[in-house]
């Protein structure tokens, strides 16, 4: 606890006393969040030798806080370390800039990340839920991915995401600090069918059926599954549409020009010409629905929102 302290206050002090005063600090948090120096970098709206120099200069105590690796940048333990004591140093500055500047809110803010399934499905509602039930609350929401919401989270510009793990659920990753996960449900998979045509009229299809299918999937990257085509389909699925946004996969679909899976929930907003289809021959597919968040005591705001989110589902 005493040298956390000393952490604590020296870095204060370097805040203060320096002539970036939190610059080092933001981009701490950014490389943790982003996973590279290149995409802190552009979020930042920094040059990549600027982040790198900011980097450089954390480090210069002889502390190693950044593991270097193919596939991106992660916070060594000592960097882990660091990153808690950042969010209480820049969260003191944010509030008293406006303490400062006359800007202190009058309501409590909850900032909640969201995989791009749930923000169609359970955001809007969960929204609504809560400004019925605790309108003190103003949340603001992102998009991204599971991966992408996580690093948010433990870099501290997250305070609570709704996440989605398949079959067998394990946990997302073994880092520190550990998440605080709550299920919210357990949907099921099902795939996404213009409805005219071969499946006018049908409720089930068959997995054989899917073999030769055309498909409209988000692109995915290195060795993930493909999010929009079943799971464990033998050879190497025909991908006639690449496309991130779930509207225009399934207006694409309501077009004619293939078939994407869907998680459950988001039936009751399919497009017109759009029918939902489950797949006969094959187990389930479940979709895990969970709501994260940082362990430790949450505040009443973060309480009210998971709250809200597990009414709407």
């Amino acid at each position: 606890m005493q040298e956390a302290r000393i952490w604590h206050l020296w870095y204060a002090y370097l805040v203060w006393t320096s002539p970036a005063r939190d610059a080092g600090l933001r981009v701490l948090r950014q490389i943790a969040e982003s996973g590279s120096f290149t995409a802190a970098a552009a979020r930042l709206g920094y040059t990549q030798s600027a982040v790198s120099r900011q980097a450089a200069a954390l480090e210069r105590s002889g502390t190693t806080l950044f593991e270097r690796r193919p596939d991106g940048v992660r916070l060594t333990p000592a960097g882990l370390s660091l990153l808690r004591h950042a969010h209480t140093v820049l969260a003191s500055l944010a509030a008293a800039e406006r303490e400062l500047s006359g800007t202190v809110p009058r309501t409590e803010l909850v900032r909640l990340g969201a995989v791009l399934s749930a923000g169609s499905a359970i955001l809007p509602a969960a929204l609504a839920h809560l400004a019925a039930a605790d309108p003190q609350i103003a949340v603001t929401t992102r998009e991204g991915t599971t991966p992408m919401l996580i690093r948010a989270l433990r870099a501290g510009s997250l305070d609570l995401a709704v996440l989605t793990s398949r079959p067998p659920h394990r946990p997302f990753d073994r880092e520190l600090p550990r998440l605080h996960l709550e299920t919210v449900a357990d949907t099921e998979l099902a795939v996404a069918v213009p409805s005219t045509g071969e499946f006018a009229g049908r409720t089930t299809m068959h997995v054989d059926e899917l073999v030769d299918a055309a498909w409209i999937a988000s692109p995915s990257a290195n060795s993930k599954p493909l999010l929009g085509v079943w799971p464990g389909l033998p050879g190497r699925p025909r991908v006639v549409h690449s496309a991130r946004d779930w509207l225009t996969k399934l207006q694409l679909v309501a077009g004619g020009f293939g078939v994407t899976t869907v998680p459950s929930p988001l039936s009751p907003i399919l497009p017109p010409g759009v029918s939902l289809l489950r797949v006969d021959g094959a187990p389930p597919e479940i979709r895990r629905v969970l709501v994260a968040r940082l362990g430790g005591h949450p505040t009443p705001a973060i309480t009210a929102v998971t709250r809200a989110i597990t009414a709407t589902v």
